[in-house]
């Protein structure tokens, strides 16, 4: 990763790890995509590499990213879905011009037009977003325990019961909360 931007939190579903390249939204906020070059950074982590970022597309990705987040966290808690967040869903998903196609291996990837433009990429976000709001995946989607994340997450543990959109950062943080907390009120049991 690039030098002096917070580090990517990376997950396996391609909509709400974009919707977490903005964190701690209930706190300190943390934008991992301050630039439009951090943009094409992150897009090429999976695999969707554009040649190039102007801001306008940044925005764009923003827009899109904080809808996502909009109809996640909305269906996560069983509401309505906000319509300004499906129209900007739905829009950079009939924007792009992506093909899926399957690997050697037998994965789906996704070939962007020949002009790897960010639109393009976008709309595979949108897609995927499109898939998991729906219900099309088998998962469920939830919120992060963490009262300053809350961000939505797609849960596909066994038993659909996760609490943290990623336990190597706000669950270690509530953990280790919990634990400093513990000791304060027994002191003894650290001896």
């Amino acid at each position: 990763m690039r030098a002096g931007f917070p580090d990517f939190r990376l997950g396996t579903v391609l909509a709400t790890s974009f919707t977490g390249t903005l964190s701690e939204r209930h706190g300190d906020a943390v934008e991992r995509i301050p630039t439009p070059q951090r943009l094409v950074d992150w897009l090429a982590v999976y695999g969707l590499a554009v040649d190039s970022c102007t801001t306008a597309q940044l925005d764009l990705a923003r827009e899109l990213r904080e809808s996502i987040h909009a109809a996640a966290t909305a269906a996560a808690i069983q509401d309505a879905l906000p319509a300004p967040a499906v129209h900007v869903i739905n829009d950079r998903s009939a924007q792009g011009r992506a093909a899926a196609i399957l690997t050697p291996e037998g994965k789906r990837q996704w070939r962007l037009s020949s002009a790897s433009r960010v639109e393009d990429a976008l709309s595979v976000i949108a897609a995927d977003a499109i898939s998991i709001i729906s219900g099309e995946r088998d998962g469920k989607l939830a919120l992060c325990a963490s009262p300053t994340c809350q961000a939505a997450f797609f849960d596909t543990s066994q038993s659909r019961t996760r609490k943290w959109c990623d336990m190597n950062t706000c669950g270690n943080r509530q953990k280790k909360a919990r634990f400093n907390a513990n000791q304060r009120k027994n002191p003894r049991s650290a001896e």
